[in-house]
């Protein structure tokens, strides 16, 4: 039981560690309220998705994000925000609607993306918005 716990414990301190470090390596992490602040602010620039799992387009959105992650990565963070398990951030941020992907720079709520564009079209807002190539 101890090994057990000592594994669990790896685990969640390697999530936790990964969640602040979003920018540096692609792939999208998983953001909650306790962590959502910290995760925009480190980064310069950030990408949150607002979604939950019975959602179909939110679902059809994923792969997408994981993409652009990747084609993004070192240069803007990207983040999901499951709105069931994190009412108060979906509140705080006026979402009625999913998916909904917060563009943040410098911790600051910059733009908002509401629906299940196509990959081209949230690549092109996320280079305008952040000023990149």
């Amino acid at each position: 039981m101890d090994d057990e716990l000592a594994r669990i414990r790896e685990k969640r301190k390697k999530e936790l560690t990964g969640k602040m470090q979003g920018a540096g390596r692609g792939g999208v992490q998983n953001v909650d309220e306790m962590h959502f602040q910290q995760f925009v602010t480190t980064n310069q620039f950030a990408v949150i998705d607002f979604w939950a799992e019975w959602c179909g387009p939110c679902r059809r959105i994923a792969p997408v994000m994981d993409e652009l992650s990747i084609e993004f990565s070192g240069k803007v963070a990207f983040g999901k925000c499951n709105t069931d398990d994190n009412r108060r951030l979906a509140m705080q941020f006026n979402i009625d609607a999913i998916p909904a992907m917060m563009l943040f720079s410098r911790g600051q709520l910059v733009d908002r993306i509401i629906g299940a564009y196509p990959k081209d079209a949230i690549r092109e807002k996320i280079v305008r918005r952040f000023g990149l190539d």
